[in-house]
């Protein structure tokens, strides 16, 4: 091969990788099972600890993605109104705790100040483009139980990490998902990987046989993406300098 066409080649993967965002909108149209089990087959091309590959994946489509979305959905504006100040809120929160994260309660902690400014970036471009001014609870809330349709996604995946290898477990399972998003990106897919799913991993549970042993990392939203302007919001990219440690300096 010659080294243009391996320049090419690099410049090809550096654009397409680029060229991936995260969906926020889809259409409802179906996804072929070929190309699922497709994706699914790119995915586990990615490296893995001791080739361990300590993950697997609940895919939810069809009846069992609207049970799933509809439970979150009525959890959701329960857990909205349950997080707003008042006394009647507290009372339902104390009486009825239905509404409650039933895992990954660390998920709602607060960022650390070294982080916070990302998040709060891409909260506030994001939620502009939506058209939600700052202060309006019920529009900020509305706008974040789309996450509970999975943005009308007909495919959502959870993913499952082994508990036993903790941190690298969560690592191999980034790498597979990496792989899994540019897969679905080449075959015309929109991809977006759920935090905000994470919190009721009981939900999930009732429709799928999934061992004790794993635990719910997150979810990932997949189909077709529309052509809503939130899709082609760009999020900041940060640069390559702003990940990289200073060398120390000895005398």
């Amino acid at each position: 091969m010659s080294s243009d066409s391996i320049s090419r080649d690099a410049a090809w993967v550096s654009n397409f990788l680029a060229s991936r965002r995260s969906t926020r909108d889809f259409l409802p149209t179906p996804v072929p099972q070929e190309i699922i089990d497709q994706i699914l087959t790119d995915a586990l091309t990615a490296p893995s600890w001791s080739n361990t590959r300590p993950f697997k994946i609940a895919v939810a489509t069809g009846d069992v993605r609207d049970r799933i979305s509809g439970e979150f959905l009525s959890r959701w504006g329960v857990l909205s109104r349950i997080m707003r100040k008042g006394l009647k809120n507290k009372l339902r929160l104390i009486y009825s705790r239905y509404g409650l994260p039933t895992s990954n309660r660390m998920i709602v902690k607060p960022y650390v100040p070294e982080l916070r400014p990302r998040a709060q970036r891409v909260g506030k471009e994001l939620y502009e483009l939506f058209g939600v001014k700052r202060g309006d609870r019920d529009a900020r809330d509305k706008q974040w139980g789309k996450n509970y349709s999975f943005f009308g996604a007909p495919v959502e995946m959870f993913i499952y990490i082994h508990k036993s290898l903790n941190v690298y477990a969560a690592s191999d399972a980034g790498l597979m998902m990496e792989n899994l998003m540019l897969s679905a990106h080449g075959h015309g897919l929109g991809t977006c990987a759920q935090g905000a799913v994470n919190i009721w991993d009981d939900v999930v549970r009732k429709e799928f046989e999934i061992p004790k042993d794993y635990r719910l990392l997150c979810g990932m939203a997949i189909g077709y993406p529309s052509d809503s302007p939130v899709n082609s919001f760009k999020a900041h990219r940060i640069g390559a300098d702003e990940i990289l440690f200073k060398t120390k300096k000895h005398k």
